[in-house]
């Protein structure tokens, strides 16, 4: 398991899957081709933004009703899972991606209430 987001060691080694990822990503994306994988896959966790929008919540809040879409699709699980699809690699790639990148930056799971964990 890596660690903690909070922390600098956590960050690091986030950045250094990301760039795994990255690099792998790639290989595929010149071997197969499927670049439409990698955009749709990349951005389809933060979809679950759109569904957390709403009027009366804190800067950075997400609706509570968002939360739960919000942290399946910002766990790893999914991607792993993707990954032995046959023909979705690259999407699994991108996806987990994604997650990594929000790792390296500081962006973790939601509280129920809608805020970052600390």
């Amino acid at each position: 398991m890596l660690a903690a987001i909070s922390t600098p060691t956590g960050r690091i080694a986030y950045a250094a899957l990301a760039a795994t990822l990255l690099t792998a990503a790639i290989v595929v994306m010149t071997r197969d081709g499927a670049v439409w994988q990698f955009f749709a896959f990349g951005a389809a966790p933060d979809l679950a933004l759109f569904v957390g929008i709403g009027s009366g919540l804190a800067k950075g809040q997400l609706h509570p009703r968002a939360v739960p879409l919000y942290n399946a699709l910002h766990r790893f699980i999914g991607p792993i899972v993707l990954a032995f699809v046959p023909g979705l690699l690259l999407g699994a790639l991108a996806w987990a991606l994604h997650i990594a990148i929000d790792r390296t930056v500081g962006y973790g799971l939601r509280t129920p209430d809608g805020h970052q964990r600390p």
